[in-house]
């Protein structure tokens, strides 16, 4: 299946593992490309965002996708890597991550408001509570199409205040429909299995103004996988877009510069080694 990657390089070659980033619902490669993508490339890695099956300019039909489909996606470009990457998921992407784990190595996982290891139920639950209206128009996007979504639900969902209205119209232009499989999987169908305890570095990401996750929801993730985490403060559901995502992307490329070449060589051989 052809699927659409975009890639920034580095100016000049390095041995770091590659960042290879994965996109939330509705979403595609070209969230990542708006800031994240030449970012990292500048600072030395490559960088490369994939458009899960059905979305952006990848073949295959969205509406019919399951997880699994969506980790195969992700296999299929990691395969062609030298070294095993360092994986980004945003949202539904984190979810895409975690199942990835399950088989798969990885130099580091780093998850951006991700779906919980426990699934939607909460998110659900804390949104019907905190937001019935935005509640609403999701469920409407999710189960009768993209015709239902508006700039100003888009707005109220994924973005703060600051970000300017052209903006959010020219991302909202990006919007598409969303496999109703794949939520089906987050709801409880094909969560997680792997144990809580992993040999591999793990940064949990979240943002205080997030619609979806609420930074409890965060910080139980990040101690369900014994793993790093930070809350954002004034920031909202999509980080890498946000007015300040290069907080996000500074305090990313500062916790993978914890890892000196030796330590990450030692994670790399007990990665390879199971």
């Amino acid at each position: 299946m052809q699927l659409e990657v975009i890639k920034y390089l580095p100016k000049t070659a390095s041995n770091h593992p590659p960042f290879l980033f994965v996109h939330g619902a509705f979403a595609g490669a070209w969230c990542w490309e708006e800031h994240f993508l030449p970012y990292f490339a500048e600072h030395g890695y490559a960088a490369y965002a994939i458009s899960l099956r059905g979305h952006g300019k990848s073949k295959g039909h969205v509406t019919t996708a399951s997880l699994d489909n969506y980790v195969a996606d992700v296999a299929t470009i990691t395969n062609e890597f030298d070294q095993p990457p360092i994986l980004v998921g945003h949202s539904m992407g984190g979810m895409v991550v975690q199942k990835f784990m399950e088989k798969h190595a990885v130099t580091a996982a780093i998850l951006m408001n991700s779906v919980p290891p426990s699934g939607l139920w909460e998110s659900s639950c804390y949104m019907m509570m905190s937001d019935p209206w935005l509640y609403y128009q999701l469920g409407l996007m999710q189960t009768l199409g993209i015709q239902f979504a508006t700039v100003n639900g888009v707005r109220r969902a994924l973005f703060s205040a600051d970000v300017p209205h052209e903006t959010v119209k020219r991302y909202f232009s990006h919007v598409q429909d969303e496999s109703q499989r794949v939520v089906m999987d987050m709801m409880g169908m094909n969560l997680p299995s792997h144990m809580s305890q992993t040999q591999v570095p793990m940064l949990v990401l979240g943002a205080s103004n997030d619609a979806f996750f609420p930074a409890s929801s965060i910080e139980n993730t990040a101690r369900h996988y014994n793993a790093s985490v930070h809350i954002f403060d004034n920031m909202a559901h999509a980080m890498m877009l946000e007015s300040r995502w290069q907080e996000v992307a500074d305090y990313i490329l500062a916790w993978i510069g914890e890892y000196p070449p030796q330590v990450r060589r030692r994670l790399q051989q007990k990665i390879d080694f199971c």
